[in-house]
């Protein structure tokens, strides 16, 4: 049986070199702010696709430490096999937007790296 060789260190090209000065990939709280003010309503299965898991958990931060105040819908959405499963479709009201926009441009400032 041959011996297994010694992992020797490569960069990967799919990654690129990283400077100090890059910006980081938007946080999943800035993520579903961001679609909320550019796209609508959001249920717990639409987020998924952009990367929340835990939707009413993003948004009882987003409504706790910002300020932030959200319509809340029930509504009924085939579950991923197909069956009827209940939900919430969080929105922002107009009210909301300017703040909203306000917190989005501070949790994307506070995400970018600063040149040393």
């Amino acid at each position: 049986m041959k011996k297994a060789t010694r992992f020797e260190k490569q960069g990967s090209q799919s990654h690129g070199n990283v400077s100090s000065t890059s910006t980081k990939a938007p946080s999943k709280i800035s993520r579903v702010l961001a679609h909320l003010l550019r796209h609508g309503p959001l249920n717990r299965f639409e987020a998924e696709r952009i990367g929340d898991h835990c939707l009413h958990s993003t948004i009882s931060s987003l409504a706790h430490s910002y300020g932030l105040t959200f319509t809340r819908t029930p509504e009924k959405v085939p579950n991923h096999w197909g069956q009827p499963c209940e939900v919430i479709r969080y929105s922002l009201p107009a009210s909301e937007r300017r703040r909203a926009l306000l917190v989005l441009d501070m949790l994307n400032r506070k995400g970018k790296k600063v040149a040393a």
